[in-house]
């Protein structure tokens, strides 16, 4: 049995990616700060074990990988889906926003990748560590403020290191970078800013959760075997230069 950690489990992509690569015959360790919404998933299948954890605590994030060792024998796959979006724009950024911003999106991805590369060894075939990143980090004509941007670009960052790092341990790592795809993050936009984002798109609508986890279910796939080292922007075509 293949096991696969999943962050951010019960958010909109969350969920989304943990339905398919459970229809893939994995394992989910689904992974939240909101406990309650993770024990609704667990109703629907024997596939997925909630854990609510505070993945902005290293130590938290040290003992979910321990028990998921103790319990499944290590891992074979980790995505890091957890993040969010703090809109202060600059100069206007507070202190505690920045360090929030990087906690919840780099901070959490960089410990869980600790942990993970560690509960991965002797593991067959090749693992795999998928990290949802953001377009914003690259598109600077779209409305992402500038924390965001940046902890998004640092996971790349982290994404590139580690796939060459582990590239002989047969750890596979890419990064997937969506433009606008419609979750509860849309929330935090205002009504004039998601029509203006959602009519620049290409084919005039936003894209669907369920089209990221195709592409993560087929990272984790055996296809996605050969792929390391990439950030895979999903757009549409809307930012080709």
């Amino acid at each position: 049995m293949r096991i696969a950690v999943v962050t951010g489990a019960a958010g909109g992509m969350g969920r989304a990616i943990t339905a398919r690569l459970i229809a893939d015959g994995l394992h989910v360790v689904g992974v939240d700060i909101d406990g309650a919404a993770l024990l609704t998933m667990a109703t629907d299948t024997d596939a997925f074990t909630p854990e609510a954890v505070d993945l902005t605590d290293p130590a938290a994030i040290a003992g979910l990988f321990d028990r998921i060792t103790a319990r499944f024998g290590g891992l074979d796959a980790l995505v890091n889906n957890a993040g969010t979006c703090f809109m202060s724009d600059f100069p206007d950024i507070p202190a505690d926003e920045l360090t929030r911003q990087m906690q919840i999106n780099f901070h959490s991805a960089f410990h869980c990748c600790q942990q993970a590369v560690k509960a991965m060894a002797g593991r067959p075939g090749v693992r795999k560590i998928v990290n949802i990143s953001s377009n914003g980090a690259y598109n600077f004509d779209v409305f992402d403020p500038p924390h965001y941007r940046a902890s998004k670009a640092a996971m790349d960052t982290l994404t590139k290191d580690l796939a060459r790092r582990y590239a002989r341990d047969k750890i596979a790592v890419n990064s997937l970078a969506p433009a606008m795809t419609e979750t509860p993050l849309f929330n935090v936009l205002t009504a004039d800013v998601l029509a203006r984002a959602i009519a620049a798109m290409p084919h005039g609508a936003a894209m669907q959760p369920d089209e990221i986890a195709a592409w993560v279910s087929h990272l984790i796939s055996p296809a996605g075997d050969i792929c390391s080292g990439n950030v895979i922007i999903l757009n549409q075509g809307r930012d080709v230069r």
